[in-house]
């Protein structure tokens, strides 16, 4: 993957950094290289396509390392592979060739007990695709993380952005393990950072500029630079036999024209260099210069560079090598993950029942102010998906839609529920059933969010102290009993221990200052019981006093005998109904 031994004869320009140098700054991140890198723990659960929640490791790899650059003030902007490129096919062959061949490797050692062999062989053979990436977008959309998926090749999309001023998008610095972003011109270029920020560095002013290190760059210009990457090999183009990264700079170096170097090598390699090998060698380089990328202002397809008349004249308007142009409707919904850049199918987000086989909470960014979306619909099911660097307005609507089957049957007990629950408690149960509905996969391995208990438990305790709920005999008008609100889940007491659970209570409560409680005997009222959060961690103190008890007993037995001279109450006109 990308331009063969580059780091290796570039290692005297790299230098060792801490990702924190980019602090306050925006970094692209090569989204393939994370998941390639975070498939290895579960390549073998991958491979077999396993149903265990192992298989989705690769997500918790990838969110650590995007927690770990929030952790240092660090925008990341996730970039995403799209479709393969023409000019590429024969790599992509390759590729999957190898890659059957170690997964049926594999296979055989599994089934003979060597587990280790097995998984070794299960990491050669593992495939990113975009299934994958989906799955990593719908974490991203959900924690508002700025991503894009590129038409065709991500570098291109990377480099693309390293253009563009931050103001307009653009970023800084690139993080890979992919040598090709150096030969497509990114400036500052992360390579094999580690868990903990640790990485090596490549900084193309420095390389052109530098006079001391060896190899020497400070003859070449970019687009040397770009011929030599390819001569020597790269993914859109293989190097002639018996030349690789060493000799291509030394022509390089020496001649300082591309047009030469290709007439030295015809003259030195006479056969071995392919009868087609000089267009190849234009379309590859022209890939690096030229490729189709997604930009976001005017939501269609660009190159990265306007195509010379020059070029275009020696390729006679064939461009279908550098990717096939696509209406500015797909090239969104593939840009925004609504659609696979593969396949061309979209990405549903409902089965055809209509449940969520994996239900993601959309979360909107409030940063960005600018509404667009990208509606695709199938057959069975119709979904609406936004970027996570835009608003979506229509979140209400897809969110009505989901939940209007469920909605139609809890109608009538939600208006049952709000004649007899206090405004204040329907309000809490409310609100906790909306937040329950929709539940995140998120994982949860972020080292880096420091939670600040003491001050959470002290907001807790305010808040309990704050609110109490009152208990009313609707007869007598008289207050029954004072408890601590919480929002725990309402308890209603039924008719044949109403009476027992009412007077643990009151006793309980003598002990604590609170108001007498007077035993209810007719089963009309209701008594509603809140535990507060306090009574979870402490159990609450029981009056072993005879003297108060039977103070507490005589009042109720008063009490009872004047809500006996009652003939009717607020709640038996409602149980008459």
């Amino acid at each position: 993957m990308g331009i063969k031994d580059l780091l290796r004869f570039m290692k005297p320009h790299i230098e060792p950094i801490h990702i924190k140098k980019y602090a306050g700054k925006r970094v692209g991140i090569d989204a393939y290289s994370w998941l390639h890198k975070g498939a290895y723990s579960c390549s073998m659960e991958l491979c077999l396509n396993s149903d265990n929640n192992k298989k989705l490791r690769y997500i918790e790899y990838f969110m650590h390392r995007i927690n770990l650059l929030r952790h240092h003030k660090i925008t990341p902007v996730v970039v995403f592979d799209g479709g393969n490129i023409p000019c590429k096919a024969a790599t992509e062959d390759d590729r999957h060739r190898k890659r059957k061949a170690n997964r049926d490797l594999a296979m055989v050692k599994l089934k003979e007990g060597n587990v280790s062999a097995a998984i070794e062989l299960f990491q050669r053979a593992v495939s990113i695709n975009p299934s994958m990436a989906h799955q990593v977008i719908q974490v991203l959309r959900s924690e508002n993380i700025e991503y894009v998926v590129a038409p065709y090749e991500a570098d291109a999309q990377l480099a693309y952005l390293c253009s563009l001023e931050p103001e307009k998008g653009g970023i800084v610095a690139v993080i890979t393990e992919d040598s090709d972003l150096v030969a497509y011109g990114c400036q500052a270029i992360v390579f094999k950072m580690d868990r903990f920020g640790n990485g090596e560095e490549i900084v193309l002013n420095n390389v052109f500029d530098s006079v001391a290190r060896k190899p020497s760059f400070r003859n070449l210009d970019m687009e040397l630079f770009t011929g030599m990457c390819v001569i020597a090999g790269c993914d859109f183009l293989p190097s002639v036999p018996g030349i690789g990264i060493g000799k291509a700079y030394a022509l390089v170096s020496k001649y300082r024209n591309l047009d030469r170097v290709l007439s030295v090598l015809k003259l030195e390699k006479g056969n071995l260099m392919p009868e087609d090998y000089l267009k190849s060698f234009r379309e590859a380089v022209a890939v690096f210069q030229h490729a189709q990328i997604y930009d976001v202002d005017t939501k269609k397809l660009k190159h990265m560079k306007p195509l010379p008349e020059k070029l275009l004249q020696f390729l006679n308007g064939e461009l279908e090598f550098l990717g096939p142009e696509m209406p500015p409707s797909v090239a969104t919904a593939i840009a925004e993950g609504n659609l696979d850049p593969i396949s061309m199918e979209a990405f549903d987000h409902f089965v055809s029942s209509g449940c969520h086989p994996d239900p993601i909470v959309i979360q909107t960014s409030c940063q960005l102010s600018r509404p667009e979306a990208a509606v695709v619909s199938t057959q069975e099911s119709c979904f609406t998906v936004f970027s996570s660097h835009k608003t979506r307005e229509h979140d209400i609507a897809e969110k009505q839609i989901s939940d209007s089957n469920e909605g139609k049957y809890l109608k009538e007990a939600a208006a049952l529920e709000k004649l007899v629950m206090p405004l204040e408690i329907r309000k809490t149960v409310d609100s906790s059933m909306v937040q329950n509905r929709n539940p995140m996969k998120v994982p949860d391995n972020n080292p880096f969010k420091k939670m600040k208990c003491d001050e959470i438990q002290l907001d807790q305790i305010e808040s309990m102290t704050e609110q109490v709920s009152v208990a009313i005999d609707v007869e007598n008008f008289d207050i029954l009993c004072v408890t601590p609100y919480s929002s725990t889940p309402l308890e209603v007491l039924d008719k044949s221990s109403r009476k027992r659970r009412l007077s643990d209570i009151c006793s309980d409560q003598t002990a604590e200052q609170v108001s007498g409680i007077t035993e209810v005997e007719d089963p009309d009222i209701l008594c509603i019981n809140l535990e507060s959060q306090e009574s979870v961690n402490s159990k609450p103190i029981k009056a072993t006093d005879g003297k108060r008890r039977g103070k507490t007993e005589k009042s109720m037995k008063s009490n009872s005998k004047s809500s006996e001279n009652k003939k009717s109450s607020i709640l038996n006109f409602f149980s008459r109904v």
